[in-house]
């Protein structure tokens, strides 16, 4: 657990961390010196010596980190674990290459099923699509994080997934919608962030 609050911008960092961690696990490593994991996430070693001590005394001084403990430790600090079940709603074109695409395993666990209003239409995929009624009987045992790719009846589908003990939704609608205490949302908006990057790059060249 954290020794101290910890930063916004250090949280953000973490799942970079944890991500590179399970990578370097899979290719057998099994320490890391933090000048080698700065090269590997392309963030500063002095920025990781930080990050990581808020989470206590993590290191040692001429042997680095221990890969397992580390990936421990972001484990309990984020609150995931390695097979989390993640379900999608909205299987049109971007719900469809995210299934496609479905490698989060080095970082919490992978997409499981779909959800659509007329799965007979998607076509083939990789994981199974289901109707939206069937989402009570088929959404799997201790879910908890959902991505919303759906672009109509955006409250329906969130009221849906609430009421399936969802407590997390990546937002990929660009819909506002409500959700009671307790359900975090987190909105992915693509033009907005490239909005952002123009404005950063431009301010660059001054």
């Amino acid at each position: 657990m954290p020794t101290k609050s910890v930063p916004k911008a250090t949280l953000q960092r973490y799942p970079i961390y944890l991500k590179a961690l399970r990578k370097l696990k899979n290719s057998g490593v099994t320490r890391i010196m933090s000048k080698e994991l700065s090269e590997y996430v392309a963030i500063e070693s002095t920025t990781i010596r930080r990050d990581f001590s808020f989470l206590g005394s993590l290191g040692k001084q001429g042997y680095g980190y221990d890969v397992d403990r580390l990936i421990e430790i972001f484990n309990e600090q984020l609150g995931m674990g390695f097979d989390e079940k993640i379900i999608l709603v909205g299987a049109g074109n971007l719900g469809k290459a995210l299934m496609n695409y479905n490698r989060w395993n080095h970082v919490v666990g992978e997409i499981v099923c779909a959800f659509d209003i007329r799965p007979e239409s998607v076509g083939k995929t990789p994981i199974p699509v289901y109707h939206v009624d069937e989402m009570k009987d088929k959404i799997p045992e201790g879910c908890r994080i959902a991505i919303l790719c759906v672009s109509s009846n955006v409250q329906d589908a969130a009221d849906r997934l609430i009421e399936c003990g969802i407590t997390g939704i990546v937002d990929f609608s660009h819909e506002h919608f409500q959700v009671p205490k307790g359900v975090l949302v987190k909105p992915i908006d693509v033009v907005s962030t490239i909005q952002e990057l123009v404005f950063e790059t431009n301010n660059m060249k001054k």
